[in-house]
């Protein structure tokens, strides 16, 4: 690859396979690497497991805003990697599912719908450029898994809880707390672990990322928002005991230093079948056959210091979403990769120019494994 400082994915050290990890320990089979450092803090069979994963908080987030002595860094047990793109759509997928991005194909926010013949939002079901919303059933591509920790069968020692906002709508319902701020969120924690019986937790907060989205990594703000997070985090393992609990995230986040405006490259677009479509700072095309050649040579002339561009069969073929799975065709021709100028490009008039972003292979690429053992 010819930027030699890209954070390349890697399934035997990444937060999926903490997800394999806990899925073994719940007794559900995985077909992913495990980590050993995890192995070995669940072979005490603590009351309480709890995984959380804040989204967005990264190593670069963490470590741009907390100090050394902070109770989230203090406990940082090992770097792991996101998956690629390294956004919610295709990480949390992972996370909650214990399956490869190549086998569930939830790669972006965007994903193209052949039989629609458009993008489409998939968390959303809508247009990725009208924002019209649509009807995909029989007509998604997607796979959809069952969350790892619901094949727990009855010999199971554990109760499963999950804590999700509300926009979250799990499969078992009566297993899940709502919530919806910070405080609720830990007093919901809180409340699972004080119950009787052997408790498994998986919580699921949309923080810091969505408020990294508005301000920036670096925003006084943020920065506030970690530091109770951290406080937080030290006030749950100190009420609570016979705990472990493990944090991670989706991915990180970096802040934004530019906008490429593609949705005014008329030429650009004229090569293509549909607009781009995935993330933006990991952008999908589908290019007409007859335009592939000139496509890749006018791309790379215009915008190779911002976009590294391969084929997607490349990628694929190199293991970056996975060695099993059958959704390569969701990828289309090419992937553009938002390189260490930090910016992201913007697909339709209506593009968000957010102030922080991720999906690409830089920082936003590296999550922390938190373990810590209450005490």
């Amino acid at each position: 690859m010819k930027n030699k400082s890209f954070i390349l994915p890697d399934f035997k050290h990444s937060n999926l396979n903490i997800s394999a990890t806990l899925a073994e320990f719940l007794g559900v089979k995985s077909n992913n690497a495990t980590l050993p450092i995890l192995k070995k803090a669940l072979k005490k069979e603590y009351k309480n497991v709890v995984f959380i994963c804040f989204d967005g908080m990264g190593v670069y987030p963490l470590t741009q805003n907390l100090e050394a002595t902070d109770y989230l860094i203090r406990n940082i047990t090992d770097t792991l990697v996101s998956t690629f793109p390294s956004t919610t759509a295709n990480a949390t997928t992972s996370l909650t599912t214990d399956t490869l991005p190549l086998e569930h194909g939830w790669f972006g926010w965007s994903v193209y719908f052949e039989k629609l013949h458009r993008n489409v939002n998939v968390f959303l079901n809508t247009d990725s450029w009208t924002n019209e919303e649509l009807d995909v059933k029989d007509r998604s591509p997607l796979s959809n898994f069952d969350y790892y920790f619901d094949k727990s069968d009855i010999n199971c020692k554990y109760a499963i809880n999950t804590v999700f906002p509300p926009f979250i709508k799990p499969k078992n319902p009566r297993r899940n707390t709502a919530f919806d701020n910070t405080e609720k969120f830990f007093d919901a924690i809180q409340q699972i672990c004080n119950k009787d019986g052997k408790q498994f937790v998986y919580a699921y907060n949309p923080e810091p990322d969505h408020s990294m989205h508005e301000l920036g990594v670096t925003n006084p703000t943020v920065a506030a928002m970690l530091r109770d997070i951290s406080l937080r985090v030290k006030r749950l393992v100190d009420g609570t005991k016979d705990t472990l609990l493990i944090i991670t995230a989706d991915h990180g986040q970096i802040d934004i230093e530019g906008y490429v405006e593609l949705y005014k490259d008329e030429y650009l677009y004229n090569m293509l079948e549909i607009y781009p479509y995935l993330e933006p700072r990991a952008i999908a095309f589908k290019v007409k056959e007859s335009k592939k050649t000139e496509f890749e040579n006018y791309f790379t002339n215009k915008y190779g210091q911002d976009f590294e561009l391969h084929t997607s069969r490349e990628l694929v073929e190199r293991g970056f979403f996975g060695n099993v799975g059958n959704k390569a065709q969701l990828l289309g021709d090419y992937i553009a990769i938002g390189t260490y100028t930090h910016k992201i490009a913007l697909f339709t008039p209506d593009s968000m120019r957010f102030k922080g972003h991720h999906t690409s292979l830089t920082e936003e690429m590296q999550v922390p494994l938190i373990i810590i053992k209450s005490k």
